[in-house]
């Protein structure tokens, strides 16, 4: 019987400033690429929200190929896990403050460290795609939602985003999961933050059922989503965010041209191999 062949693995919550809270996302540097099915199956057997695999890329437009697979299917874009992955590989250069991604549907994404006074790191700056959503009357899905909604709202990449008149309406959502399963489609909803514990300016909540995630607790994809749509409505180019799942996370979301910036803290919680 031949020996295990051991792959690199870590755990991270990604927005969190301490365990237990954000969102967790597994890191996997590579040599090269596995096939796609043990790519998945590996994601499968995490069980995570998401599981980020990388490769060093060969072109000179990134440091790292960067793909992502809930325990189900592989997604087009992941925010969480893209940080984190910046999380792992800064973390070990110290002497680099920043990470660029080259992915197969998202371009090239980037993660930076922030460094404050005394040269002490105080989180990351990830770059991803602004997702401009149009009004689009969804009444199947407003239904399925529940709650009294504001708008609706949809992108083409499968955001289908739900407003809401206040942060307790979202945070009371108890949603017809059976009956958002159908397609990779990520629901937002979203409502202005006024008078929530959080203290933010925006509070949102994201499920994702037909991808596996019944309800993602950190989600850096759906704020490319939201970042344009509150920057418009606030009249401000930046805010402040927090989406309330249990284990709850802050964001700070920036709309720069075609881009945003969103800001966060990283945990490590666990380190070693996964024997293949």
């Amino acid at each position: 019987m031949s020996a295990a062949r051991r792959l690199p693995i870590t755990q991270v919550d990604a927005f969190a400033d301490r365990p237990f809270t954000g969102n967790p996302a597994a890191v996997m540097p590579l040599e090269e690429w596995l096939d796609d099915a043990t790519l998945q199956a590996i994601a499968a057997e995490n069980n995570l929200a998401e599981t980020a695999f990388l490769v060093p890329d060969e072109s000179d437009e990134a440091d790292y190929e960067l793909r992502w697979f809930t325990p189900t299917i592989e997604v087009a874009l992941c925010g969480h896990a893209t940080l984190a992955s910046g999380h792992v590989l800064l973390s070990a250069a110290q002497w680099r403050n920043e990470m660029r991604f080259r992915t197969r549907k998202a371009g090239i994404l980037q993660v930076t460290r922030i460094v404050g006074e005394g040269d002490e790191d105080e989180g990351y700056r990830m770059k991803l795609p602004a997702y401009r959503a149009e009004a689009k009357p969804m009444p199947d899905i407003a239904r399925a939602m529940g709650g009294d909604v504001v708008e609706t709202l949809w992108h083409e990449g499968g955001y289908a985003l739900i407003v809401y008149h206040d942060a307790e309406e979202v945070r009371a959502l108890a949603p017809d999961l059976a009956a958002l399963s159908k397609g990779d489609i990520l629901y937002i909803a979203t409502a202005p933050g006024a008078g929530d514990s959080s203290g933010a300016d925006v509070v949102s909540r994201a499920f994702a059922p037909g991808a596996g995630i019944p309800e993602d607790p950190v989600t850096g994809s759906a704020h490319s989503v939201l970042t344009p749509y509150w920057t418009t409505r606030l009249s401000r180019n930046a805010f402040a965010a927090y989406q309330a799942s249990a284990r709850g996370g802050h964001i700070g979301c920036r709309l720069d041209g075609d881009m945003v910036e969103l800001t966060g803290t990283c945990v490590t919680t666990v380190v070693g191999d996964f024997l293949l």
